[in-house]
C-alpha cells in the first residue's frame, strides 16, 4: 500500500540564506550574485519583502572559505570580511558601536560570540574621559550570557544597555546552523536583519533587530553545528558522488598514480538518477530536501536528532573569532593611521 508521507511539517535547521536558495531553482525575490575574491566565494543575497526564503528582508551575504587554521588563509579572510563590514556599516565620525557576543562560554560551539568580544578594542570609557585618538571610534561591547544562566530573556538585556548608553549602531556576533557539513566552520554570514538568539539549535527566542531596538543590527554569523539528520543526508549522497567518481575515475591511467588521494568532492560528476536509484533503492530518489525531511520524522521523535560539531572545534573556534574580532576592529577603527 502506497502512502505518502507529509514532510512539510518537519523542517532541518539552518540559518544560513545561501544553504535555501541551492534548494530551488527559481525563488520569488530573490536576488543574489557571486564572485571570488582571493580564493573565497562571497556571495550576495537580497531579499524582497515578500520573498520564497520566509527570511526577513534585507542583505545577507555570505563568505565561503576552505581554511582559517592557516595563518595565510586567516588573513585573507580577514581582509575580506573586514572590507564586506565596511560597506555595510557606513560609519561616520560620530559613529557609536556597541558589539554584542551571544552565546555561552562554556558551550565551545556556542562560544564564538564571548570569544569574539574578549578581542574587541574598546573605547568607550576613552571617550567619556576625553582620551579618544581621533583614528579610534567609540564602541563598547558585552557579553550578555544565555538564558538559562541569567534568567534575563537577552534581548532585554541589550534592549536595557541600548537605552542606557546610546550606541548608533550594534553588531551581534552568534554561533548558527547549518544544512551542509562542508559549510561547518567554513563559512561567515554577515546581514543587516538581526538576529534570533538560540536559533541555531532551536531555541528561539526574542527577536534583536531595527524594530525592536531603533537602531541597525549587523548580525555575524558562523555555522558551528549540524542537526545529525543534515550527516546522514550528505553521507547518502556522498556514497553515490564517490561510487560515481570510482566508476568514472578507477580505470583511467592517468589519475592511477593520485586516484586513492583525490577529494572526490571536488570533481565534477554527472548524477545518473536511474542509476542512483539501482544503488540506493528508493532512498534515491529522493532530492535533499525530501532526504533530510523524512530522516528527521525518523529521528525527532525518538532523541537521535543530536546537534554535531567537529572534533578540532576547540582550535577552529579560537581562528574564527580572532578573524572576526580583527575584522570588526579594522572596520570600525583606523588602526594603521598614525
Amino acid at each position: 500500500m502506497n502512502k505518502e508521507i507529509d514532510l512539510s511539517k518537519y523542517q532541518v535547521r539552518t540559518d544560513l540564506a545561501i544553504d535555501q536558495i541551492e534548494e530551488k531553482s527559481v525563488l520569488k525575490g530573490v536576488k543574489h550574485n557571486t564572485e571570488i575574491i582571493d580564493n573565497i566565494k562571497v556571495t550576495t543575497v537580497k531579499l524582497d519583502e515578500e520573498n520564497d526564503l520566509n527570511k526577513k528582508k534585507g542583505e545577507y551575504i555570505t563568505l565561503e572559505f576552505e581554511d582559517v587554521t592557516d595563518y595565510e588563509n586567516r588573513e585573507k579572510v580577514t581582509n575580506v570580511l573586514t572590507n564586506v563590514l565596511r560597506k555595510i556599516l557606513k560609519l561616520n565620525n560620530d559613529s557609536f558601536g556597541l558589539v554584542v557576543g551571544l552565546g555561552n562560554d562554556k558551550s565551545t560551539p556556542d562560544s564564538l560570540g564571548p570569544l569574539v568580544v574578549n578581542d574587541i578594542i574598546i573605547t568607550n570609557h576613552l571617550y567619556i574621559l576625553n582620551e579618544l585618538s581621533d583614528n579610534y571610534k567609540r564602541v563598547a561591547a558585552i557579553n550578555p550570557g544565555v538564558m538559562g544562566e541569567t534568567g534575563i530573556e537577552t534581548s532585554d538585556i541589550i534592549d536595557s544597555v541600548v537605552k542606557k548608553i546610546k550606541p548608533s549602531f550594534l553588531i551581534v556576533i552568534d554561533a548558527l546552523a547549518s544544512k551542509s557539513i562542508e559549510r561547518l566552520n567554513k563559512t561567515i554570514q554577515i546581514t543587516d536583519t538581526g538576529i534570533h538568539p538560540g536559533s541555531g539549535i532551536g531555541n528561539k527566542r526574542k527577536e534583536i533587530s531595527f524594530e525592536t531596538l531603533g537602531i541597525p543590527v549587523i548580525a555575524i554569523g558562523v555555522p558551528t553545528v549540524v542537526d545529525a539528520t543534515v550527516i546522514v543526508t550528505d553521507t547518502i549522497n556522498f556514497i553515490y558522488k564517490n561510487y560515481a567518481f570510482n566508476k568514472e575515475y578507477m580505470n583511467n591511467p592517468k589519475s592511477k598514480l593520485t586516484f586513492n588521494n583525490v577529494n572526490y568532492l571536488k570533481k565534477e560528476l554527472k548524477e545518473d538518477k536511474k542509476e542512483k536509484q539501482e544503488l540506493l533503492g528508493l532512498i534515491g530518489t529522493l532530492n535533499d530536501e525530501e532526504l533530510q525531511t523524512l530522516l528527521y520524522e525518523v529521528l525527532n521523535p525518538i532523541g537521535y536528532n543530536l546537534m554535531v560539531t567537529p572534533k578540532e572545534i576547540d582550535f577552529v573556534i579560537k581562528k574564527l573569532s580572532s578573524v572576526i574580532s580583527k575584522s570588526i576592529n579594522n572596520s570600525i577603527h583606523d588602526i594603521d593611521k598614525n
